[in-house]
């Protein structure tokens, strides 16, 4: 990795190329893309079958592409009781940390007369997006967690997920142990961006859904964005990033190991470290260099820390958490010797993780927080997946006569100042009606002996 000292020109140059690579899309792809949703859109199933046919598994049929109960069942007995041991910790500590974010409705009746408040329901239906990794082989058990126990705890009533079947035509027994536990209520064997539109639309097998959300590939997440708005979307996720804030109390071996462990991902993410110590800066750019020799994924790692990593020797702490807030990373370490200390300082990030023993594969598999968190600096004005996601805000308002009459010219008032006059008129119509009446009541008084 390089190493830059900030501020400087180099440095500067370095940070907004890792900043602007941002999240675009090809024409072509676009293009791909809206053909296949078009297709799902007009065809449904056999459109499906077609791409799952081509791209996935030539055994899928339409009778197949839901996955069984039987399946779901001999599920268990593949996956093994360690796997089992280790989910059933994961989902009980996903799910307490979720169920801190209910919410509930409310009414309000401060003001004389006027009665507010807020419905909060959860959608009818979500669809969790689920890759099916290399070949069916690895598994992302946690996309599935994660995507569905917050909407469960919404109170969702039926949750859906799919996943691109292996080529026999399965889908991974680690998979369907996952969501068995946490409770879908559906699980299709499709993928790419054909699921996606499946979601979206609905075909005849498959009813279409409110909410779609977990990552996926490009033609995933351009999908997502494009079917945005007929349905909702958690966010379009770009490549993943870590940032890393070190002191000289921090462990050179943890900070390359925490940096590479985002860098094997893919060539597009981004791995920063920002130090105030040139000592600790060179020691952990020698870390980096030893233990990619034994990564798995090595190319992918030296291929995105080539383009997108930087060891930056920064003033101080203060300038690094400043520069942090302006990159606005997915996820951000504090490796320093008082981490908590600088918890109020940090405004822009989708995830903070605090020490040295708290690695970003903490947040990934097992501390309770939700690990689909904004990217590509959009941590600036979002946030990371939550049952908010999965819930509608409904506003209720009721005004007494005396309420209205009250705030009757102020509405007039601003609705003419916009030249909205039928919404004037709603107004006046209600003040004259009951003007003229309360005139004839006088009247009738007056005339009475």
């Amino acid at each position: 990795m390089q190493i830059f000292k900030y501020p400087s020109k180099s440095a500067e140059a370095r940070l907004l190329s890792i900043i602007n690579r941002g999240l675009s899309f090809s024409r072509a792809d676009y293009n791909s893309v809206d053909q296949i949703l078009t297709d799902v859109r007009k065809n449904g199933d056999r459109a499906l079958i077609n791409y799952a046919r081509k791209f996935d598994s030539p055994a899928i049929s339409p009778s197949s592409l839901k996955v069984t109960r039987q399946e779901i069942e001999s599920a268990s007995k593949k996956a093994g009781k360690a796997f089992i041991d280790s989910l059933k910790r994961a989902v009980s500590q996903i799910e307490a940390f979720h169920r801190q974010q209910i919410r509930l409705s409310w009414i309000n009746n401060e003001r004389n007369g006027a009665f507010l408040g807020q419905i909060i329901n959860p959608v009818d239906a979500a669809g969790v997006y689920v890759p099916g990794g290399k070949e069916g082989k690895t598994p992302l058990v946690s996309s599935v967690i994660m995507g569905a126990i917050p909407a469960k705890i919404a109170g969702v009533k039926r949750v859906v997920m799919v996943t691109p079947p292996t080529k026999e035509g399965g889908v991974n027994p680690h998979l369907l142990v996952a969501a068995k536990m946490v409770g879908i209520d559906e699980i299709y064997k499709i993928g790419s961006a054909w699921a996606i539109a499946a979601l979206a639309y609905g075909t005849e097998t498959i009813q279409k859904v409110d909410v779609i959300v977990g990552p996926g590939n490009i033609y995933v997440t351009l999908a997502k964005k494009i079917v945005s708005g007929t349905v909702g979307i958690d966010m379009t996720a770009g490549p993943s990033e870590i940032l890393v804030i070190a002191d000289k109390s921090a462990v050179p071996e943890y900070t390359a190991a925490d940096l590479l462990s985002q860098a094997e991902h893919d060539a597009l993410a981004s791995s920063i470290l920002l130090t105030d110590s040139i000592e600790i800066a060179d020691a952990v750019n020698a870390a980096v260099k030893a233990q990619l020799q034994n990564l798995q994924r090595k190319d992918i790692a030296e291929k995105s820390l080539s383009k997108y990593g930087a060891i930056i020797v920064v003033p101080d702490i203060l300038a690094a958490i400043e520069l942090s807030n302006r990159i606005a990373p997915e996820h951000l370490e504090l490796q320093v010797e008082n981490p908590f200390e600088y918890i109020g300082k940090i405004r822009n990030a989708g995830a903070v993780f605090l020490g040295n023993y708290t690695p970003e594969p903490v947040g990934d598999y097992i501390a309770g927080p939700n690990h689909v968190l904004p990217t590509a600096g959009t941590a600036r004005f979002s946030s990371a997946l939550s049952v908010d996601n999965f819930i509608k805000k409904t506003s209720l308002i009721s005004y007494s006569k005396d309420a209205f009459f009250r705030e009757a010219k102020d509405i007039i008032r601003l609705a003419e100042t916009e030249e909205l006059g039928a919404h004037a008129a709603s107004v006046r119509i209600r003040l004259k009606k009951n003007l003229n009446i309360l005139s004839q009541s006088n009247k009738n008084k007056i005339k009475q002996p």
